[in-house]
């Protein structure tokens, strides 16, 4: 079974996000809107697959890397997040809330051995 397959999202902690999406864009020529940037791969086992990984700055203040008390988190590409989830509870991983379930894929947040909150993401189709 497969587990993570790339890198779905960085997401970090920023005191101004509006003002630290607009350096991006100025200075690297990320191409910005409201949630960050996205930036579209092909997969190397077939090149004909395309996926996203999206850059996000949050608030400082946002609770949604909590439990964790880092300023990061980082999201995970998976195949089969239900079965996935059931593999990493009988590995005593602590799996924090309930498979949800979105328009744009079903996501899970894990803690790892040092208490960083991932998030697992499974998209809801081939992106290309």
């Amino acid at each position: 079974m497969k587990r993570a397959t790339g890198i779905g999202g960085i997401f970090f902690k920023s005191s101004d996000p509006k003002k630290t999406k607009e350096w991006y864009k100025t200075h690297l020529g990320f191409n910005t809107d409201d949630y960050g940037a996205s930036f579209t791969w092909r997969e190397d086992s077939n090149p004909e697959k395309t996926a996203t990984t999206v850059w996000t700055p949050f608030k400082q203040d946002t609770k949604y890397f909590e439990p964790s008390k880092k300023d990061f988190m980082i999201n995970f590409r998976v195949e089969n997040i239900e079965e996935l989830v059931k593999v990493l509870k009988d590995e005593d991983v602590q799996v924090l809330d309930e498979i949800a379930t979105y328009d744009y894929g079903k996501f899970v947040h894990i803690l790892d051995n040092d208490g960083n909150k991932i998030e697992l993401w499974e998209a809801p189709f081939e992106d290309s």
